[in-house]
């Protein structure tokens, strides 16, 4: 896996991506798939990511993340 990081941030700086820009995209995906896993469950996500429910809720409305309700069966 480190090898495909070192990969893409190589590309990245290569293209002239800011920081800024890549730390917002990186957050948003990781916090979506989290998400996803967790079935849009904020807290269970929150608790997977290691971090408050109140700090995950404020990041995905500064990255404007809105999560999928769970699916029934």
């Amino acid at each position: 896996m480190r090898e495909r990081l070192d990969a893409l941030v190589a590309e990245m700086v290569d293209k002239g991506i800011r920081l800024d820009e890549a730390i917002s995209e990186f957050e948003r995906r990781f916090i979506k798939r989290v998400l996803e896993r967790q079935q849009g469950k904020v807290g269970q996500a929150a608790e997977q990511l290691g971090i408050h429910r109140n700090s995950l809720s404020r990041k995905m409305s500064e990255l404007e993340i809105v999560p999928r309700p769970a699916r029934r069966a």
